[in-house]
């Protein structure tokens, strides 16, 4: 008993002071020692990351809203920087990234605002952050047109990643995660590609020229990429949704993964995916016993850049 109690008695909470000169890391070192009570989660992720990024399949998943956000350019830093191998994400995600590749500006605005004025005014609320109408559909259906118009020429049948290689390969911003899953040859796959003016665009295109999507060759990328891993296996999955099951379900496939951070405010009282904890994964045989797991309930806006610091360098 007593050996027990003093091996769980063994790191004391410690009282903290701040400097404005701290950098992250050792912002990072302030949480450890506050550990209450999203502070040691998010020491833990850091760590468990950390750890993870010598594994040889990386997923980074993340769900569309974080897209409209300066969250955009940490993502394609991540992805530039070769912490991840893999993205997985949702069609609104490649629509934020597409309309802001090619120009369109979204801006900084309220959860309060009186929508009913906003409509007036075309102004679409995405939480606190301001899409104009111009910014959104017209542009994405103009973009993702013109390029099929032009890579149809020599062939119709396209799976979902490769179009998205040939749409990031137009995009002339460091910041659009196309374009820097484009350049590092990084697959993006979309399990929900139809729901979203991409996913729309494409369908009217194909109603007056010719275009098949085989999404079988996006299935097939992923099943390669999980079924031809020797080594360990990584994800952040930051919310919930498809993107975040997608990259589990592919996942016990390979016996399940070995490190995984979770970032989200999604509860598990009520039974959803989006808010399931990862020791639920290892019931399902998407997560390994033995792996290391951890999740951070926060805004991801916040969380992210925190999580992600230490291990990126502008380019």
């Amino acid at each position: 008993m007593s050996n027990e109690r003093s091996r769980l008695l063994r790191e004391p909470v410690e009282d903290v002071k701040l400097d404005k000169s701290y950098t992250v890391n050792e912002l990072i070192s302030v949480y450890d020692k506050i550990h209450g009570f999203m502070a040691g989660h998010l020491v833990r992720a850091v760590r468990i990351i950390e750890e993870g990024l010598n594994s040889s399949l990386r997923f980074i998943a993340f769900t569309g809203n974080l897209v409209a956000t300066g969250l955009r350019g940490v993502f394609a830093q991540a992805i530039r920087n070769r912490l991840f191998n893999v993205v997985v994400t949702t069609c609104g995600a490649i629509d934020h990234d597409i309309a802001r590749g090619f120009k369109a500006k979204y801006y900084k605005g309220f959860f309060e605002a009186d929508d009913k004025y906003l409509r007036e005014l075309e102004i679409h609320r995405l939480g606190n952050v301001y899409v104009p109408l111009e910014s959104y559909g017209p542009v994405i259906e103009r973009a993702v047109h013109s390029i099929l118009e032009e890579i149809t020429r020599s062939r119709v049948e396209w799976s979902i990643y490769e179009l998205l290689w040939e749409i990031g390969k137009r995009i002339e911003d460091e910041n659009s995660i196309l374009r820097a899953a484009y350049e590092h040859r990084v697959p993006i796959i979309v399990p929900g590609w139809p729901d979203g003016a991409f996913g729309t665009a494409l369908f009217t295109y194909s109603q007056v020229k010719e275009l098949k999507i085989n999404y079988f060759k996006d299935m097939a990328k992923i099943a390669e990429l999980v079924f031809t891993n020797k080594g360990k296996s990584l994800a952040l999955i930051i919310g919930g949704g498809i993107s975040k099951h997608h990259v589990i379900w592919w996942s016990q496939f390979m016996e399940g993964l070995d490190y995984v951070v979770y970032v989200t405010t999604a509860v598990e009282y009520d039974g959803s995916l989006s808010g399931a904890h990862p020791r639920e994964a290892i019931s399902w045989g998407k997560i390994k016993p033995t792996g290391k797991h951890v999740v951070v309930y926060g805004d991801a806006t916040i969380i992210v850049p925190l999580l992600l610091a230490k291990f990126l360098r502008k380019n």
